[in-house]
């Protein structure tokens, strides 16, 4: 087996209004077994003291820590302005507010070395959370490992790691989109030819949105970008189709029959989900298991919901702003 290239790695992330988990992060990220060898971080224009709290942790940390203010900036502008200023080739990104496996970046950025003619390193994410509803909630939305096909997964920034030349060779993540802007990015990869490596065990863990009405904001914004992008469009006119004939069924045939066919579909399509809960149980406790099994079709057709509005409202957008139909076209 032929001996690693080690690489030098610039960390990045951007941040905003993150007082309350900044310090966390940062000592998650310090105390990794392969520590980066720069933070780099671009705050977007906290109000809070997220600022003052990566001062603080800067003073004495045992590697360089560099925030660039840049107010207003959307999390692409962010990332790209991160990656210019960064010093090294190997690029690490992840998003404040994760909590970092402490082997997290030895292992991401293991495939890179081991392989000069790899661009991209896939790290993987668990869904985290405090409290039954919020971990169902969490649980219910994250892929799991069992669900991946490695050869076409498309990773999170939450947990990826690259080589800054094919950050710039497809122009680097497109700061026209404020939400799916990591997957468009990852599509571009694929289609400039850039070879991927899955890492499932260089994990990040993330915490959904604590309640539904976040959740449902969140859900709407990702589907108004998919919307802005002309993302997975099939995926989408199913769902309007499924719920369309649904609601038909229960409008004009109420018959057992159609019933019982209705039923069997909507829990045909709720086992992914159901699955994923009973894989990772949100709560030892048997009453709060029960309770995420009750709870799980709200969080399932709220989020479907957002995402139909959303995906309508993004592809109006597409439609009629020049801004975005201009930047998606010259994108393909």
């Amino acid at each position: 087996m032929p001996a690693l290239a080690l690489l030098n790695v610039s960390l990045i992330a951007t941040v905003k209004d993150e007082a309350a988990s900044i310090r966390g992060f940062l000592d998650g990220l310090l105390r990794q077994s392969r520590p980066p060898d720069e933070i780099v971080l671009v705050d977007g224009g906290s109000s809070d003291g997220t600022v003052a709290a990566i001062e603080g942790a800067r003073r004495g940390a045992p590697v360089p820590i560099r925030l660039i203010r840049a107010p207003g900036v959307n999390i692409s502008e962010g990332r790209n302005i991160a990656i210019d200023h960064a010093a090294h080739e190997a690029i690490a990104v992840t998003d404040a507010g994760t909590r970092p496996d402490a082997d997290w970046l030895e292992k991401l950025i293991a495939p890179l070395e081991r392989d000069s003619n790899l661009a991209v390193s896939s790290g993987f994410f668990l869904a985290g959370g405090e409290g039954w509803r919020q971990r169902a909630l969490a649980i219910a939305i994250t892929p799991q490992r069992e669900e991946i096909e490695a050869a076409k997964f498309l990773p999170s920034s939450r947990s990826v790691a690259f080589r800054r030349g094919w950050w710039r060779r497809v122009g680097g993540y497109p700061e026209w989109l404020r939400h799916c802007e990591d997957l468009v990015f990852d599509l571009e990869l694929r289609r400039a030819g850039a070879a991927f490596a899955f890492a499932p065990d260089a994990i990040v863990v993330w915490d959904a949105r604590p309640d539904l009405r976040s959740f449902a904001r969140q859900y709407f914004n990702y589907a108004r970008g998919d919307g802005h992008a002309d993302l997975w469009p099939k995926r989408h006119l199913l769902r309007y189709a499924a719920y369309g004939l649904g609601g038909l069924v229960l409008w004009r045939r109420r018959t057992p029959l159609a019933l019982s066919a209705l039923l069997l579909g909507w829990l045909g399509y709720q086992r992914k989900f159901l699955t994923r809960l009973m894989r990772v149980p949100v709560s030892p406790k048997r009453s709060r298991r029960l309770l995420a099994v009750a709870y799980l079709p709200l969080v399932v057709t709220t989020g479907d919901a957002a995402k139909m509005i959303g995906y309508a409202v993004g592809r109006w957008e597409r439609a009629t702003d020049p801004t975005i139909s201009h930047a998606a076209e010259s994108r393909k």
